[in-house]
Formats: C-alpha cells, structure tokens, sequence
C-alpha cells in the first residue's frame, strides 16, 4: 500500500474555496450588470465598462487556475483573479466617487457608437456622473465597489491561507 502524500500545495481547501469566490461573484455581478443592461433598460458609462473588464479579466485567470490546479500555476492564478476582482472595486469606488462629486469625472463623451450617423444619433450617452440605479441608498458603482472589494480581499486571503 503506497504512503499518503502531501497534497499538491494548490489544492488546500483554502484555495479551493478562494477559486469559487474569484469566479462566483465576478459572474454574479457581470450578470446583474447585463441584467440592468438587457432587462432593466439601463446603459452603462465608460466606467462601468472599466469595471466589467476588470471582472471578465478575473473570470479568465480563476478558469485558467481551475485547469492548471495541479500545478504551479494554480496559486498565481488565483490571487491574479482576487486582484482584478478587487481592481475593479476599486474602480467601482471611484465611480462612486465622481457620482457623489467627490472626484471628477471624464471630461470627454465617452458613448460607443456604430458606424453610421443614424447609430451615433439613437446611441444614448450616458454621463458618468449621474446615478442611473440605486437600491438601499447606494449605487450600482456603490454596491459594485462593495462587494468587489469585500470578496476579492475574502479571496486573497483564502489564496495566501496555509
């Protein structure tokens, strides 16, 4: 009978639940933005888009952690995907920020647009400095910056714990 071994250090149940926490909330919160998008007829600023890269940036690294577990890249990809969650809270803390006039916003428009005149007309520009939502007195950006920030620390410290 073979002795047990040491598990591979990137497979701790610690890791394990840091990798659920930096794919779970990243998803959970594109899919309400798209919901608010797609449902609720909102259209996002250039700094909500600032933040849902961030977010598709940490879906990325945590499925490549999920498919290299078992190596050395495990870890590394874990913790990249607990910092681009966290960035984007702090981008979401920003754009709190600029809708309280704490900060100033962009100074440029900042709405996409097709490729005719007829596109750039029906495009809706949405100023970044307006709340569009809100829901117990915080902002979509608020609650974005909130929750980003709180899971991408629970993540890292669950990626660094023993």
């Amino acid at each position: 009978m073979l002795a047990p071994t040491a598990p591979l250090p990137d497979m701790r149940p610690h890791l394990a639940r840091a990798r659920l926490v930096a794919l779970l909330v990243p998803a959970a919160l594109l899919a309400g933005a798209y919901g608010s998008e797609l449902i609720g007829g909102l259209a996002p600023c250039e700094m909500c888009w600032w933040q849902r890269y961030a977010h598709f940036a940490a879906v990325a690294f945590v499925l490549a952690s999920f498919a290299l577990a078992r190596t050395a890249l495990g870890r590394p990809l874990v913790i990249l995907a607990a910092l681009a969650v966290v960035t984007s809270g702090l981008i979401g803390g920003y754009h709190a920020g600029v809708e309280a006039g704490v900060f100033q916003g962009l100074t440029s428009c900042s709405a996409t647009a097709g490729s005719s005149l007829a596109d750039l007309l029906s495009t809706p520009v949405v100023r970044c400095d307006q709340v569009q939502w809100r829901f117990l007195g915080l902002s979509m950006a608020a609650w974005n910056a909130t929750v980003s920030l709180g899971s991408g620390g629970l993540a890292l410290w669950l990626a660094g714990s023993r």
